[in-house]
């Protein structure tokens, strides 16, 4: 994979009221008991009524900012990877390059649900090696509380809100992607939906709601035979050893269903980084608040070899292999 890009610098927000598993407790029939036994899930952040996913962006944007000193207004495209954008029309990434007056920037909001960070992060590098572009800013975020039925006890603990930010830059010294791996089942979309101008699937009734709706066994079953298989494609494809990645970093969907692609794929639990328990499942935007934990606490540093996946609604998966070039010293 002749990349030219790198990952020069990360940010993140997630709002400020918690939902507790006993909150929960206290509007749907449920435990924090069975919620940790089946998710691993304790809390999750939820948006407030005037918060929505272009001002959870827009914060995680600023953070990067401050953290890394860096200067945005030469950014040439803004990707958004999102499934709850404020508005169908416009886009997320328009508000945000308004929000930081960017000039001569494309801006275009992608929804490849969960697998989101990682179909952005990859788009970035396309663009980038290609010659076309040369500064990408990548920013997930959703807001699902807003579209979260909270009636359904089976999916209602998963969701949370959140946004992180990440800037791809040309580089072809010390690139940052070093394989890659997409692919597409199309024909289980009606296992993981939000009905907006249809509500059937090819003739065959859906639920007719703008919330989300999952089938957790389907979806399970897909991911944890799906992604041992891309992880090890994404190895023979980078030339590596599972013993040579420093993290796995997956979609933060459930730790049960981690827990049992790492015992199927023989990778140790204690490297994998994850964002669930304290934020719950927040689509799109899990992969990268998992990884800012981890740089704030400086498990991850500069050349840690990571295995990033991105699995759910579609249903699509997308997965890099990245050497993280972002620098350690970082202004707080």
């Amino acid at each position: 994979m002749n990349s030219k890009a790198r990952i020069t610098a990360i940010g993140s927000y997630v709002p400020n009221k918690i939902m507790s598993n006993d909150d929960l407790e206290k509007i749907v029939d449920t435990s924090d008991e069975w919620i940790v036994q089946r998710t691993g899930m304790k809390e999750r952040r939820i948006a407030a009524e005037n918060e929505f996913t272009s001002t959870l962006c827009i914060r995680a944007v600023n953070d990067l900012i401050k953290r890394y000193g860096v200067n945005i207004q030469d950014v040439d495209m803004i990707i958004v990877p999102t499934t709850t954008s404020d508005f169908a029309i416009p886009s997320t990434a328009s508000m945000i390059q308004d929000a930081f007056g960017i000039p001569e920037a494309g801006a275009i909001d992608v929804n490849a649900a969960c697998a989101g960070l990682t179909y952005g992060l990859h788009l970035a590098n396309c663009l980038i090696t290609s010659g076309l572009h040369r500064k990408v800013l990548v920013i997930a975020g959703e807001t699902l509380s807003k579209v979260t039925d909270y009636t359904d006890r089976t999916s209602c603990v998963l969701f949370g809100d959140g946004a992180g930010a990440m800037l791809v830059e040309y580089d072809a010294e010390q690139p940052s992607f070093l394989s890659y791996i997409q692919d597409t089942k199309g024909s289980s979309g009606k296992h993981l939906y939000r009905t907006a101008l249809r509500n059937e699937w090819y003739g065959e009734p859906l639920r007719d709601s703008e919330k989300m709706v999952q089938n957790g066994r389907e979806v399970y079953k897909w991911a944890t035979r799906t992604v041992p298989e891309g992880m090890e494609k994404l190895l023979e494809q980078a030339n590596i050893k599972m013993k040579d990645l420093n993290w796995f970093v997956p979609h933060s969907a459930n730790l049960r269903m981690i827990e049992s692609i790492c015992e199927k794929k023989g990778f140790p639990i204690e490297k994998v980084l994850t964002s669930m328990v304290y934020y719950g499942n927040t689509s799109s935007a899990s992969i990268v608040l998992a990884l800012d934990l981890a740089v704030k606490d400086g498990r991850v540093t500069q050349d840690d070899v990571l295995l990033l996946i991105g699995f759910g609604g579609g249903f699509t998966y997308t997965g890099l292999i990245v050497k993280w070039g972002v620098p350690s010293n970082i202004k707080e």
